[in-house]
C-alpha cells in the first residue's frame, strides 16, 4: 500500500509562541489601533535596516502611495520603473496622477541602471526601483543616475527584507516600501512599513498616516487613514527578530537547489551578483527554450508530484487591458522583461522545507525535465 505524499506549498506561514504572547499582550491591553506595539515594531525595523525612521502604514501598496506623496510628486511628474513587478509598483505611480514609464531589466530580474539613464526626460522627478524575488536592484549604480539628474529614489522593498548592497541595507538608498503581507518573509497578514533618512519626510509621512494630524483635531495637512494596528504589529515583531535567522535557511535552500540543478540543460538558476545579498523570498529560475520541457510544462509536472510553483509574473503590468491607453502610462520597449516574464517560475524556499522536500523538489525538476 502506497501513502500519498503531502503537498510541498510554494509559501509556508509558521506562528509561534512568541507572535502568540505578544497578540495577547495585545488585546489583553485594550488598545487595538496603532500605539506602543507599532512603535516597538517601527524601532526594530529601522535598526535592522540601518535607517533612523520607519513608519509603520497599514499594507505595502499604502508604502508606496504615501512615499510618492511625501516626495511632493505632482500629477505629470514622470517616473522611471520596472515593467517586471507585482501591479501595486505601476497602481501606486498612477494613484498619485504621476505617469509611469517603464525601463528594462537586467539578468538579474531588477531595474537596469542604464536603462533607467536612457529614459529621463526633463519631466522624470523619480526611480521607482523594485528589489525582485529579494534580490536587491544594483542601488549604488542607480543612485549614482539619481545623483546625476537630481531625482528622487522609491525603493520597492516588498520582496527584500533585510537585503543589502554594498554593505547598506535595502531601504537605506531613498524611501523604502515594505510589504508584510501574509507570505513575505517577515508577514502580519498585512502591513507595510516605510524606511527614510531624512527627519522631515519622516514627519511627513507620520502626519499622511494619520488624517493630518499631529494632535487630535488639529489638522496640518490632508492626510487619510494608513494607520497598522496593534495586532499586525504584535505578529509582524519576532519575525523580524528571527529575520536574520530565516534568512540564513533560504539562503542555504537555495544553495541546495542550485547545487542540484547545475547539470539541468536549460535552466538557469537565482544568483547574488558580487556586493548584493540575496534574502530569497522566492527561487525563481528561468526555464530557456534548451530545456527538455517548457516553463508551464514543468510546473504542471510538478504539481502532479505535489510540489507547488508560482510564476511571478506571467505578463508585464502594464500588458493588462486596463492600463491600455491609460494616458499615464507609457509602454517603452523592455525585451529582456517580456522575455523573462515567458521564463520565470518560482519554486519552494521557504525555512519550513525539510531536507526530504528539498530532495523532491531536486528530483522532481530533474524528472520532468528528463
Amino acid at each position: 500500500m502506497t501513502t500519498a505524499l503531502s503537498t510541498i506549498p510554494i509559501s509556508a506561514v509558521r506562528m509561534g509562541n512568541e507572535e502568540e504572547a505578544l497578540v495577547l499582550e495585545v488585546l489583553r491591553s485594550g488598545r487595538l489601533a496603532q500605539g506602543p506595539m507599532v512603535e516597538r515594531l517601527e524601532s526594530e525595523f529601522a535598526r535592522a535596516h540601518g535607517v533612523p525612521h520607519a513608519v509603520a502604514v497599514n499594507n505595502g501598496t499604502t508604502a508606496l502611495v504615501a512615499a510618492i506623496e511625501a516626495l511632493g510628486l505632482q500629477p505629470g511628474d514622470e517616473i522611471i520603473t520596472s515593467p517586471f513587478s507585482f501591479v501595486a509598483t505601476l497602481n501606486a505611480i498612477l494613484a498619485r496622477g504621476a505617469t509611469a514609464r517603464f525601463a528594462d531589466v537586467g539578468d538579474d530580474f531588477c531595474l537596469d541602471p542604464a536603462a533607467v539613464a536612457a529614459l529621463v526626460t526633463p519631466r522624470t522627478r523619480a526611480i521607482l526601483a523594485v528589489h525582485l524575488y529579494g534580490l536587491p536592484a544594483d542601488m549604488t549604480a542607480m543612485a549614482a543616475v539619481a545623483r546625476r539628474h537630481g531625482l528622487a529614489i522609491v525603493e520597492d522593498a516588498a520582496q527584500a527584507h533585510g537585503a543589502g548592497v554594498d554593505g547598506r541595507r535595502v531601504g537605506s538608498f531613498g524611501v523604502g516600501c515594505f510589504s508584510l503581507y501574509a507570505t513575505k518573509n517577515v508577514a502580519a497578514g498585512e502591513g507595510g512599513v516605510i524606511t527614510t533618512g531624512d527627519a522631515l519626510l519622516a514627519d511627513r509621512l507620520r502626519l499622511l498616516r494619520n488624517q493630518g494630524m499631529r494632535r487630535p483635531y488639529r489638522y496640518e495637512l490632508i492626510g487619510h487613514n494608513y494607520r497598522m494596528t496593534e495586532l499586525q504589529a504584535a505578529v509582524a515583531l519576532p519575525q523580524l527578530m528571527r529575520l536574520d535567522e530565516t534568512t540564513a535557511v533560504r539562503r542555504r535552500n537555495a544553495a541546495t537547489l542550485s547545487s542540484a540543478f547545475a547539470e539541468v540543460p536549460g535552466l538557469i538558476v537565482p544568483t547574488a551578483p558580487r556586493r548584493r545579498e540575496h534574502v530569497y523570498h522566492q527561487y525563481t529560475i528561468r526555464v530557456t527554450p534548451r530545456a527538455r520541457r517548457g516553463r508551464d510544462e514543468l510546473a504542471s509536472g510538478l504539481a502532479r508530484l505535489g510540489i507547488t510553483t508560482g510564476v511571478y509574473y506571467p505578463r508585464l503590468m502594464h500588458d493588462y487591458d486596463c492600463y491600455h491607453g491609460h494616458p499615464q502610462v507609457v509602454v517603452d520597449p523592455t525585451p529582456r522583461a517580456e522575455l523573462y516574464a515567458s521564463e520565470v517560475l518560482s519554486l519552494p524556499v521557504h525555512p519550513a522545507l525539510s531536507a526530504a522536500d528539498l530532495e523532491r523538489i531536486a528530483l522532481g525538476v530533474r524528472k520532468v525535465l528528463s
